[in-house]
């Protein structure tokens, strides 16, 4: 029997964290007909500032302002898919969005689908990894493939911990690691089933998403499952 999988979901339900300058919503509600997504941000300056450069929110996106606990923990239907790119005004990924004791896990849990609810996190490189402190990492990173500092594997695996399966691959261009959690029936896979399946949805995945590249081509790049 197939897995279930978000990406299969008729009108899928999409929660963006983080809203930037809109360009994450814009494509995912491009690319999902009839999806409805939801964007929450924090910091009404950058709303603002949004709306008056680009009108944003067209229809059918929905752009809430609002601290993303409170906003889950409001209730209502499941997402199939969350996006989390928020970073305070240092770019750092504030603690409280991977605290897995925290109220922000807890109520993200709570508000994905049981079944096939997916999150994705866009993730900075650790700092560790080119100061020396990571070991290796400059070496990888001129290889390719972008390691995993401490910082990065704590947050990881706080989602892994509340999600359940997890993986990360490499953008090593941007400097940026991509953390997928997913609900899954009967556990976490072995690596290489995981990615046997990954790589045989990929043509699914570019397709939906009209990709200018392949999918394999991030699952060669520093891919590792979550422990």
């Amino acid at each position: 029997m197939q897995e279930p999988n978000c990406l299969a979901v008729p009108f899928m339900r999409v929660l963006c964290i983080g809203h930037g300058g809109g360009s994450l919503p814009l494509f995912l509600a491009s690319k999902f007909q009839g999806a409805v997504v939801h964007v929450v941000e924090i910091d009404p300056v950058v709303v603002t500032a949004s709306i008056q450069a680009m009108g944003f929110p067209p229809a059918p996106l929905s752009l809430f302002i609002s601290d993303a606990d409170d906003f889950l923990l409001a209730g209502g239907e499941p997402y199939d898919l969350v996006a989390v790119d928020a970073y305070d005004g240092d770019d750092v990924f504030p603690n409280k969005l991977w605290d897995p004791d925290g109220a922000f896990l807890r109520s993200l849990s709570g508000r994905l689908h049981p079944d096939h609810g997916t999150v994705v996190v866009n993730l900075h490189a650790d700092s560790d990894v080119f100061s020396g402190e990571g070991g290796d990492g400059a070496a990888a990173f001129a290889g390719g493939i972008l390691p995993m500092g401490r910082y990065v594997s704590q947050v990881c695996r706080a989602y892994r911990s509340r999600v359940g399966m997890a993986f990360k691959v490499s953008v090593p261009w941007l400097c940026n690691i991509s953390l997928v959690a997913c609900r899954r029936r009967g556990g976490s896979p072995a690596r290489n089933a995981l990615v046997g399946s990954l790589i045989a949805g990929g043509d699914r995945v570019e397709l939906a998403l009209d990709l200018p590249f392949p999918c394999v081509e991030y699952l060669k790049r520093g891919f590792a499952l979550i422990d």
